[in-house]
């Protein structure tokens, strides 16, 4: 299978707006050939919701969850459209589900491209001594490197992360229920911002 870069997976997004690992996946799933990796974006729908990504979102909701112990909160901006959207039960619920992942995942960024290129490399440093620690080869490293990456920004990246409870939501990412719920809307949803706070910890 043709190696997928990081050049590759940013050339496909710019042609498409896909999410970075949805537009990795459709490239590695195509072996590399980037017009293939579209066609499998359309079929998922991914394609069609890229559209819609540049489409103003002047409307929403801030939703706030707090866990049970009252010792984690979380403030959530979810946008949309039109206030019709907004008022909704399945926007709404939408944002409480993402609130109440936040509380428990503790994610850092929205999105993988929100985390500073200076954290990247210094993670990308941080994985590739490691890796030479423990003998690789010097042609597996960077493949070592890459498949460590991209699992640290599943764990930093909200829209990167599997939704965590069970149920209707089960092995989605959030970026995957996010596209479904702009594909049954037909509006641009868009997760803003978060803050998420815990008792004794600091900001």
């Amino acid at each position: 299978m043709a190696a997928v870069t990081a050049a590759d997976v940013k050339a496909l997004r710019d042609r498409t707006g896909a999410a970075m690992m949805a537009a990795k996946a459709a490239l590695e799933e195509a072996g590399g050939d980037s017009d293939k990796a579209i066609e499998i974006l359309r079929v998922k729908g991914q394609a069609s919701a890229a559209k819609r990504s540049g489409r103003s979102t002047g409307e929403g909701v801030v939703t706030s969850y707090i866990h049970a112990t009252g010792r984690v909160g979380v403030l959530i901006e979810v946008q949309c459209e039109t206030d019709f959207v907004a008022r909704t039960d399945e926007f709404q619920e939408f944002a409480r589900e993402v609130a109440i992942h936040v509380a428990a995942a503790a994610p850092v960024y929205v999105s993988a491209d929100e985390i500073p290129a200076e954290e990247i490399e210094a993670e990308r440093k941080v994985f590739e001594a490691k890796a030479r620690e423990e003998g690789k080869p010097s042609d597996v490293v960077s493949k070592v490197v890459e498949g460590q990456l991209s699992k640290w920004a599943k764990e930093v990246a909200l829209l990167e992360q599997e939704h965590v409870r069970f149920g209707r939501y089960d092995g989605k990412t959030i970026e995957q229920i996010r596209a479904e719920i702009a594909a049954s809307t037909g509006e641009n949803i868009r997760i803003a911002r978060f803050a998420r706070f815990v008792v004794g910890e600091e900001q």
